[in-house]
C-alpha cells in the first residue's frame, strides 16, 4: 500500500494512503480522544470530540473520518481544538443526569472520563433537560436520560447484527435512539445479544441484574443454590479485577463462587462435552438417514432468536439441542437432585454466562423440561464480578479450587466453546472418533479456528470429506443462511453459527471495553486452557459416560430427548408504536430536584 508523509503536532509521521487521521495518530501513539468513533465500527463522526486543526483548512476537522494527503500538517491540542472539545463535552453534560456515583458504568463511563481529562469543573449551560422513563421491559435496559446521541449502539445493530432494533428519531432537541418505531424494546425484533450494551460509552443500556434475588437466596436455609460457569468466563472476570485480557483465572473464580456461599460450584462445561454427545450423534443420524443437511449448532440463544425471527423456513436445519446452560439445569433439577437426594423445588439454579441473550432464553417456556425452571438466574460476567466486590472478594490473590462433583469434570473440547469455531471443532473430534471407530491424533483444527466472519472448510473424516463452516457475527450469520436458501451451503453437513463477534469470549455480558485485540486475547487464553487439558475430546470425559450408564442411557435415547432436546418456533416480526405523547420527552429545569416521568 502507498504511504503519505504528514505531520501531527509537528512529529513526522508515515501512514498508509486512505487512512484518517486518527489511524495515523495512533499508528504513531499520538491520543486523539474519541466518543462516537469504536474500533469497531465504522466511523461517523457525530460527536466532533475527535476535532482537530489541519493547516490550510477553515473549519476543525473529525480526526476519526477525515483522510490523511502527502504533505498534511495536523495540530491535535490547541486552544481553539482544547475549547471545541470542553464545549462539546459541556454541552452533553448539560443534558446528562448528575447519577454518577450510581451509574452502572461508574469509573467506566467514557464521558465521565473525557469531562476529567478537559478538566470540567463546572457546567456553564443550565436550561431544560430532557427526561424519559427507563425502558425494563427487556433483559437490556435503556435509560434514554443517558443516551448522548453517539449512535454506537444503532450502528452495531444494523452493521455487525444486520438486526436494526433501534434508530434514530425526530430532530434537534428531540432527537432520541429508540427501538422500532418508539415503542419499548420487549416489542420489536431485537435478540438480546447485548452487543449495543457492550459498545454505549455511558450508562444509557445495561441488563437487568438478578444479583439481590440470588443474595436472598444464598442467605435462604431452605434453598440448594448451585452455579455453573461458562467456558468464556474463565478467560475474561479477571479483567473486571485489573487484570490484562486474556488472563485465565479458573480455579480462583472457584475459591470465589464458593466463598460467596454457593453449595456447589459446577461448570458449564460439563454439559458443553454432553452437548458434543448428542449434537455430534445427532449430525451422524442426519447423514446416515438423509436428514436435514446443513445442520446447524443451537448453543447461541441470541442466534436462535434471529433465525426464528428472520429465517423461520430454515428451522429444521438447527439442532434440537438445547444448549449446555439449559442441558446443565435441566439435569441440576433431575439427575443431581436424585442423586443428592434433594427436592428439586429448593434447589436454586444459578448460571454466570458472558451473554445476555441468556437471561432471555432461561425464561423460555420451552425450558422447564425439569418439571421446574431449569435455569433460575442468570448472571453475566460483569454481574458475577459485582457480587465478588460486594462480599469483598480479592480474585487475583485467591488460592485454587477444584470444581464439584457430578459436573465438574470436563475437556479441553468443552473449554473451546467459548471461541467462535470451538463448537465446530470439539464436534469434529469426536464425530472423527465415532465415525471412524479411531481417535483423532491431532486435536487441534487449525481450519475452523480465526476471527474471519465466514470461515469454510472441508475436514476429511476416514472416506468421509465433511464440508464445514463457521460465522460470527449475525450479519455474517444472514450471509451464511441466504447462502443455504440459495443452495450454495446444499453439500455442506455441519454449520456453527454464534451470535457474537468472536463467539461467546464476545459476549454481551463480558468485561468493557471490548475491541477485536481484546477478543483475540481472550481467544488464546482459552485454547490454552484445552492445551492444559489432560483430557481433550468430549466423548472421553468419564463423568458424561457415567451420566450415560446411570440416568440417560445413550445418546438420542428417550430421555435425553425430553430433557435435553427441545425445538424452535417462528417469531412474528412486528413493531408496536407508542403515541405521540409518550414517545416524546418531557421536559424539565436543569436544576430541578423533582424527576419527571412519562406515564
Amino acid at each position: 500500500m502507498a504511504k503519505v508523509n504528514i505531520k501531527i503536532d509537528g512529529q513526522d509521521v508515515i501512514c498508509d494512503a486512505g487512512s484518517t487521521i486518527l489511524e495515523a495518530a495512533q499508528s504513531a501513539g499520538i491520543y486523539i480522544p474519541t466518543l462516537c468513533y469504536h474500533s469497531d465500527l465504522i466511523p461517523d463522526g457525530v460527536c466532533r470530540v475527535c476535532s482537530v486543526e489541519v493547516k490550510g483548512q477553515r473549519t476543525l476537522c473529525a480526526a476519526c473520518c477525515f483522510p490523511v494527503s502527502d504533505g498534511m500538517e495536523v495540530m491535535t491540542h490547541t486552544p481553539k481544538v482544547r475549547e471545541a472539545r470542553r464545549m462539546i463535552v459541556e454541552l452533553m453534560l448539560a443534558n446528562h443526569p448528575g447519577e454518577c456515583l450510581t451509574c452502572s458504568k461508574n469509573q467506566k463511563c467514557e464521558l465521565q472520563k473525557f469531562a476529567k481529562e478537559l478538566g470540567i469543573s463546572d457546567i456553564r449551560f443550565k436550561g431544560e433537560r430532557r427526561q424519559y422513563d427507563i425502558d425494563a421491559s427487556s433483559p437490556i435496559i435503556r435509560d434514554p436520560d443517558k443516551c448522548i446521541l453517539c449512535g454506537r449502539c444503532v450502528r452495531t445493530c444494523d452493521d455487525i447484527q444486520s438486526v436494526g432494533a433501534l434508530h434514530p428519531a425526530y430532530r434537534g432537541w428531540e432527537t432520541l435512539v429508540v427501538p422500532g418505531l418508539g415503542g419499548e424494546l420487549a416489542d420489536v425484533v431485537c435478540v438480546n445479544c447485548g452487543q449495543c450494551i457492550n459498545r454505549c460509552p455511558t450508562g444509557a443500556l445495561k441488563a437487568k441484574d438478578p444479583a439481590p434475588e440470588i443474595w436472598e437466596a444464598i442467605y435462604d436455609p431452605t434453598k440448594h443454590v448451585i452455579v455453573q460457569t461458562a467456558p468464556a468466563v474463565r478467560a475474561s472476570i479477571g479483567e473486571e479485577f485489573g487484570l490484562p485480557p486474556g488472563t485465565r483465572v479458573t480455579k480462583k473464580m472457584v475459591t470465589a463462587l464458593k466463598m460467596l456461599g454457593f453449595d456447589r460450584v459446577m461448570d458449564t462445561d460439563f454439559t458443553a462435552d454432553l452437548t458434543i454427545m448428542e449434537e455430534g450423534s445427532e449430525l451422524i443420524k442426519r447423514i446416515k438417514e438423509g436428514g436435514v443437511l446443513p445442520q446447524i449448532t443451537s448453543c447461541s440463544p441470541g442466534w436462535i432468536k434471529f433465525i426464528e425471527y428472520y429465517y423461520p423456513e430454515l428451522l429444521p436445519h438447527v439442532s434440537t439441542c438445547k444448549s449446555p446452560q439449559q442441558m446443565f439445569g435441566a439435569l441440576a433439577k433431575t439427575y443431581y437432585a436424585q442423586k443428592m437426594n434433594i427436592d428439586p423445588k429448593n434447589i436454586v439454579s444459578v448460571s454466570i454466562m458472558p451473554c445476555t441473550a441468556k437471561k432471555f432464553e432461561c425464561e423460555r417456556p420451552e425450558m422447564y423440561s425439569s418439571g421446574y425452571k431449569d435455569v433460575d438466574y442468570v448472571l453475566t460476567t460483569r454481574e458475577a464480578a459485582g457480587m465478588m466486590k460486594e462480599a469483598g472478594i480479592d480474585l487475583p490473590n485467591l488460592r485454587e479450587s477444584e470444581y464439584d462433583d457430578p459436573f465438574g469434570m470436563s475437556t479441553g473440547a468443552a473449554v473451546i466453546f467459548g471461541n467462535t469455531g470451538g463448537v465446530m471443532e470439539a464436534a469434529l473430534r469426536t464425530a472423527y472418533a465415532l465415525i471412524t471407530g479411531r481417535e483423532l491424533e491431532k486435536v487441534e483444527i487449525e481450519d475452523v479456528r480465526g476471527m474471519e466472519g465466514v470461515r469454510e472448510t472441508t475436514i476429511q473424516i476416514g472416506d468421509l470429506p465433511v464440508k464445514a463452516a463457521v460465522a460470527h457475527g449475525l450479519a455474517n450469520a444472514r450471509q451464511v443462511l441466504e447462502g443455504i436458501k440459495s443452495g450454495r451451503f446444499a453439500d455442506y453437513a455441519f454449520i456453527e453459527i454464534m451470535c457474537c463477534p468472536g463467539g461467546c469470549i464476545g459476549g454481551g455480558g463480558q468485561p468493557q471495553p471490548t475491541n477485536e485485540e481484546i477478543r483475540k486475547a481472550r481467544a488464546r487464553a482459552i485454547y490454552e486452557e484445552d492445551e492444559s487439558m489432560t483430557i481433550r475430546k468430549s466423548h472421553e470425559n468419564p463423568a458424561v459416560q457415567k451420566l450415560y450408564e446411570e440416568f440417560l442411557g445413550h445418546p438420542l435415547s428417550h430421555k435425553s430427548h425430553e430433557l435435553l432436546h427441545t425445538h424452535y418456533t417462528p417469531r412474528e416480526r412486528r413493531t408496536i408504536r407508542r403515541s405521540e405523547e409518550t414517545s416524546k420527552p418531557k421536559t424539565t429545569k436543569a436544576d430541578s430536584s423533582k424527576k419527571v416521568k412519562v406515564d
